[in-house]
């Protein structure tokens, strides 16, 4: 039987109050397991006091996106998606399997948008859930994990290096194997030859029994405003793929960066800020200024997107006093192009050129 204030009374649980909302759109992970059997769900945040104060229509929300009750239970709201910014009021598309990945057990204020049971991957016509290894050939296992495919490598990456018994080493290809094996090419006699060099995996990337391997970050979610990008690695003590996020802003949505462009000329490259400014975020603001750099605009149909950038770890503070650690992407340079997403596409992310020049 349902009770007053969104208590609910079975044999062997009892619910406290909690969002609305909150509830339905939450990951099983973040019911919690009280003292004497009570399960606990998260509690109303700051973001859901007060009286509800909704417009007098509904949204127009784009195609595919799911219109939901907000997670204060107040007003209907257009579902984030897969990889945007999230809150305990900003819900995720229940619709879509989507939950709020908040990441870390004491950050309740701000999460990415995540599949329930991980986006699953396509790879050579193929579609693999989040977890499933796979062979991509016979060189490279590869492991699906919530939409991103890592792969690592399956045949040696020994160095050998030229010896007087072997002064030329090189890999061959050797019938019915699938690995390339080392061989010694010994010179003519009474030619001169001089010793090549040979090139194998960085040594600051090898640790014991670990190759390490990491995606290039993917496109920011967002052509402007505070969005998200994810990459794959396997960086850690376990050896064992992860996917990481960072916060990415390409250029600020208010931003009029048309009547910067010089006269004679089409594009404003790459345009940075005049004065310091503060990223702020659910109401949470960086603790130190920054003037970055963004990526501008043409006027012939091209469009600007980040070409080399950098991570750097970045404090928000909110007004409660507690403090969040993100990582943000910083934009070195951009390039424009005409190779630019249409509206709604949901290939977006293939549009854009590759990031180069970023590994932090």
């Amino acid at each position: 039987m349902s009770g007053v204030g969104g208590r609910k009374r079975g044999k062997n649980a009892k619910y406290v109050h909690v969002c609305p909302g909150l509830a339905l759109h939450s990951a099983p992970s973040d019911v919690l397991r009280g003292p004497a059997g009570i399960k606990e769900a998260p509690l109303c945040s700051q973001e859901c006091s007060g009286q509800c104060s909704c417009p007098s229509t509904p949204p127009q929300c784009p195609p595919g996106v799911s219109l939901v009750l907000d997670g204060c239970g107040c007003c209907r709201v257009c579902a984030k998606q897969m990889g945007e910014l999230c809150t305990e009021k900003d819900v995720c598309d229940p619709h879509k399997g989507l939950y709020c990945d908040f990441g870390a057990p004491n950050n309740r204020r701000i999460g990415v948008c995540t599949a329930r049971d991980g986006a699953t991957c396509v790879f050579g016509g193929t579609v693999y859930r989040s977890g499933e290894t796979f062979q991509s050939s016979c060189k490279y296992q590869c492991t699906c994990l919530d939409g991103a495919i890592g792969c690592v490598p399956l045949c040696s990456m020994d160095i050998r290096l030229p010896s007087p018994d072997c002064p030329n080493p090189r890999r061959v290809k050797v019938p019915g194997k699938c690995c390339e094996e080392w061989e010694c090419v010994f010179p003519p006699v009474f030619t001169a030859y001089r010793k090549e060099e040979t090139y194998g995996p960085d040594p600051f990337m090898m640790r014991e029994n670990c190759l390490v391997q990491t995606t290039e970050w993917s496109a920011c979610s967002k052509t402007c405003g505070l969005g998200v990008s994810t990459r794959v690695t396997n960086d850690n003590r376990e050896c064992r793929l992860e996917k990481q996020t960072r916060l990415c802003m390409v250029r600020p949505c208010e931003s009029q960066l048309e009547q910067s462009i010089r006269k004679g000329k089409k594009c404003i490259r790459t345009p940075r800020v005049s004065k310091p400014m503060k990223f702020e975020i659910s109401g949470c603001t960086t603790t130190k200024s920054y003037r970055p750099k963004f990526c501008g605009v043409c006027l012939d149909g091209r469009c600007c997107t980040p070409h080399r950038t950098t991570t750097l770890p970045m404090e928000f503070k909110c007004p409660d006093g507690e403090v969040m650690k993100k990582h943000m992407m910083f934009i070195k340079s951009c390039a424009c192009h005409y190779n630019c997403p249409g509206e709604n596409d949901i290939f977006e992310s293939m549009y854009y050129k590759k990031m180069m020049g970023d590994m932090a």
